[in-house]
């Protein structure tokens, strides 16, 4: 989270951290699923997700 908001901070007007339940972690973007745990059976690297977002996130 902190990497994200390092990053994307003055650009992002809404972040919101929901907690789940049973281990789930995912990431969405405007309502679309970006990242989730089970793609990777495991907790993601920032490095994991960033990518996924900066696509997104610069998309023209």
């Amino acid at each position: 989270m902190a990497r994200i908001l390092e990053e994307w901070g003055g650009m992002i007007d809404v972040l919101e951290v929901v907690p789940g339940v049973g281990g789930i972690f995912d990431v969405h973007l405007d309502g679309e699923l970006v990242f989730t745990k089970s793609m990777l059976g495991r907790y993601p690297e920032p490095d994991d997700v960033l990518p996924l977002l900066r696509e997104r996130l610069t998309k023209t």
